[in-house]
């Protein structure tokens, strides 16, 4: 797609995108141009694409890097876009003066080597509640700086972070806080300007709202705490794109119809709840 602004209006329906806000529509599977019409077919398309990902419907390999995200984007937006589980080819800031991850460096690379090198060198099973905590706002903070794609960034990521938490005794319940906690909490933990390192913290309370202590079920009780990511991921055995390979899905349209902080910079919508 390129890059520069031909490449930002480029992800827009020409006679919908405004240059005065530098938005538009998003080109989108359904063909639909109006931005609020989209958005509700949006979320129901991907909101039953997100309930067989929960349901075990699908498997996506748990390996904990750029692919294993790749593959819930594209699994969850399949029916929308058809760049689904593609890196925007776009710098993002939404108000920062950091912005997300630089797409022309190399950066949201590094910032998910960093995820894998995290996730994977975690004991994961023998966390407690305040440790699992910390680590797991850690983790989602070098996510959300990532930020690879252009739309749907927050959706993608929660999926992530329920397989990590599926390392642990701890399940992740969205719904123990607000979009605005959420939303104000990812805002804050952005890098400072011209810095590299997230500000983890911010996210630590929201994490230990979220995370519950999982009930153990018959299969999950025998494993004990110490599960460990060779089990996990011989449960997955699929490729990551095999879950969205041509010839797998219907067409969309036939299935969905119908103030700052001193110091960190203006305020942003960065990880938006669900976005």
């Amino acid at each position: 797609m390129g890059s520069g602004p031909d490449a930002w209006r480029a992800y827009f329906y020409p006679e919908t995108f405004d240059p005065a806000t530098n938005e538009g529509t998003l080109r989108n599977l359904f063909d639909e141009r109006d931005r609020f019409v989209l958005q509700r077919l949006e979320y129901g398309a991907t909101r039953a694409r997100q309930g067989q990902l929960r349901m075990g419907d699908v498997d996506v390999p748990r390996t904990f890097d750029a692919a294993h995200l790749r593959a819930i984007h594209r699994y969850v937006f399949q029916d929308v876009y058809a760049w689904a589980g593609e890196y925007r080819t776009v710098s993002i800031a939404k108000g920062t003066p950091r912005g997300f991850a630089d797409v022309k460096t190399g950066e949201v690379d590094r910032y998910l080597r960093d995820v894998t090198a995290m996730v994977t060198s975690t004991q994961w099973g023998r966390l407690d509640h305040e440790q699992f905590a910390q680590r797991a706002a850690t983790v989602f903070a070098y996510i959300n700086q990532a930020h690879p794609f252009r739309e749907g960034n927050g959706r993608s990521s929660k999926v992530f972070m329920e397989h990590v938490a599926e390392l642990s005794r701890f399940e992740l319940d969205y719904s123990r806080v607000t979009p605005e906690q959420w939303n104000e909490a990812s805002k804050w933990s952005a890098p400072d300007l011209f810095a590299y390192e997230p500000h983890a913290d911010e996210l630590v309370p929201v994490f230990r709202a979220i995370a519950v202590e999982r009930t153990p079920s018959a299969s999950t009780a025998a494993e004990g705490p110490h599960r460990d990511l060779g089990t996990l991921r011989a449960s997955y055995p699929q490729s990551a794109t095999k879950a969205t390979r041509p010839g797998q899905s219907t067409p969309a349209a036939a299935r969905y119809g119908g103030p700052t902080r001193p110091g960190r910079g203006p305020e942003s919508t960065r990880g938006e709840q669900g976005r």
